[in-house]
């Protein structure tokens, strides 16, 4: 039989009845998109061969989390030379940020992210608190402009991401931009900063200047205690997991109708976390399990909506859980554009006024650990 091309990593698992992480080897092959896992501490095959389409080549990467089979894995290394050789070369990371002054854009300029073929491996609102933006802009201290730097970074909101790309810090830098808005209006003008930057300053997006500017910044990022949900007057939305691809559209959609979102995160549901929160719909919806399975099949966006009413006017914009329905009866709703069926309808809002604090307490609180 002819050689077929195949990568190995090595990927953990939170068993959560023993309380034990469990490593297993696993291995892709491209030629039919199937899959084999071999558990490393008891050196014996613990999945057999077979195809499992849902998973892409294009998922794969250090720190990514993936499901098998309802299984949470998350990639912890290269499981040889020849996957670590093509990947490091193929597959690198950047930190990217909204600042402040962009708020109003989070859609657009996420959507011009995924547009260019970078995947979202992270994102997150922080509220910088003086300090942290000095630590974030430590190599500026001492120029003029440090001070109203960190005072502008610290002013409102601002959106990390994590993104994954092919050379992905020039990638990045490259769509963003010059640095300074009115240059990038001349020599970029179809570039981020162009578009959506006011100067200097004010120029809608940071990016890592190199790969280890963006390991930095990442894990600083990542690491900020900092939640910025509200918790009152508040209704709670998820991005399902197949349509994250048009988050940066929800999003805009989110922004366009006037609704505040007041913090976001992506996460990774496992499946008690997902049965847990949709457990009110357990005996009522035909289509539970299948809703649980596709929330666990790979990261959700979730957000904390606010608006007077915010409720039942943000379940308005969503539209019809059935998107069929939806196209004929409300056809400008998130789930008319960007639904499938009763399972992949693109995004959760809570049904009751009484659940809107209950659900954003969840995933802004409960599952934080706050």
């Amino acid at each position: 039989m002819a050689s077929e091309e195949r990568f190995v990593f090595v990927v953990d698992w939170f068993d959560q009845a023993a309380s034990l992480i469990r490593k297993y080897q696993l291995t892709y092959f491209c030629v039919d998109n199937s899959i084999e896992m071999y558990d490393l501490k008891n050196r014996r095959v613990f999945l057999k061969r077979c195809q499992y389409p849902s998973l892409a080549l294009s998922d794969l990467y250090l720190q990514a989390t993936i499901t098998i089979f309802s299984r949470q894995l998350k990639v912890v290394d290269y499981g040889d030379v020849f996957s670590r050789s093509r990947f490091e070369a193929e597959r690198g990371r950047t930190f990217a940020m909204i600042k402040p002054d962009a708020y109003n854009h989070i859609g657009k300029i996420v959507d011009r992210i995924l547009e260019a073929g970078f995947r979202i491996s992270n994102i997150r609102m922080v509220r910088f608190s003086t300090e942290n933006a000095r630590q974030f802009y430590a190599e500026h201290a001492g120029k003029p402009f440090y001070d109203g730097l960190v005072g502008f970074m610290s002013s409102d909101v601002v959106v990390g991401m994590e993104l994954v790309a092919v050379d992905a810090v020039p990638k990045w830098r490259s769509l963003m931009g010059p640095t300074n808005s009115n240059t990038a209006r001349n020599d970029a003008p179809t570039s981020i900063r162009a578009t959506f930057g006011t100067d200097g300053q004010r120029n809608a997006t940071h990016g890592s200047d190199s790969p280890a500017s963006a390991n930095r910044e990442i894990n600083f990022f990542f690491s900020i205690p900092s939640n910025t949900a509200a918790l009152n007057n508040c209704t709670c939305c998820v991005i399902k997991p197949h349509a994250i691809q048009n988050a940066g559209k929800i999003i805009d959609m989110i922004l366009s109708e006037g609704f505040e979102i007041s913090a976001l995160k992506m996460i990774h549901l496992d499946k008690p976390s997902a049965e847990e929160f949709l457990d009110v719909y357990k005996n009522i919806l035909p289509e539970f399990v299948s809703l649980v399975d596709q929330l666990i099949s790979g990261p959700c966006i979730c957000l904390e909506i606010r608006q007077e009413n915010v409720v039942q006017s943000f379940r308005d914009l969503c539209g019809p859980l059935d998107p069929e329905i939806a196209r004929h009866l409300r056809p400008n709703t998130i789930r008319a554009r960007y639904g499938v069926d009763r399972v992949q309808n693109a995004v959760h809002c809570t049904d009751l006024p009484e659940d809107g604090v209950l659900e954003c307490e969840y995933f802004f609180r409960v599952l934080a650990g706050n």
